[in-house]
């Protein structure tokens, strides 16, 4: 018999892991941001940029999400990873850089809470940004394309990231 989310045994968690976005602006894709964050157990997500969309397809892609998890908006990302740094979180961000780890060879630290910074959907994490950034992982792909969605990629680091922290 296939289960719901009514008659599963999954244990409510949430990890010390805080999602920053830096300028992820599209309506479906902060939707999606929104049940994944529900779905890991993420503690805060971070929405940075001048104009971040709350309308309905938002809405009917976070299937109501939006009131389940804790988030914050703010125009500005580095000055979020800038503080999020102070308060000694390690800051890894999600992009394809020439000095990148492959997520599946990185260790996550459990002694301090994560910030996870990941990127727009045309130019990724800022160059200011990854330099202040303790760590900078990526996805090994195979294929033709050199990028992928970012909330795809969320989804592997999230589900990369709460499996070690288990």
């Amino acid at each position: 018999m296939q289960l719901t989310h009514y008659n599963t045994n999954f244990s409510k968690r949430t990890f010390p892991v805080t999602i920053v976005c830096n300028n992820v602006t599209n309506a479906p894709n902060i939707g999606s941001l929104f049940r994944i964050c529900d779905a890991f157990g993420i503690g805060k997500l971070i929405l940075c940029g001048e104009s971040i969309p709350f309308g309905r397809k938002m809405t009917k892609t976070s299937r109501a999400t939006e009131k389940s998890v804790h988030f914050e908006i703010h125009d500005s990302a580095l000055n979020i990873v800038s503080d999020l740094k102070s308060k000694n979180y390690n800051i890894i961000s999600l992009e394809i850089t020439n000095e990148s780890t492959p997520i599946h060879s990185f260790k996550f630290s459990t002694e301090q809470p994560i910030a996870l910074v990941i990127g727009d959907e045309n130019f990724g994490v800022q160059e200011d940004i990854l330099s202040l950034s303790d760590a900078i992982i990526h996805i090994n792909m195979f294929g033709q394309n050199s990028s992928m969605n970012v909330v795809q990629a969320t989804n592997i680091a999230l589900y990369e990231i709460t499996k070690q922290l288990l």
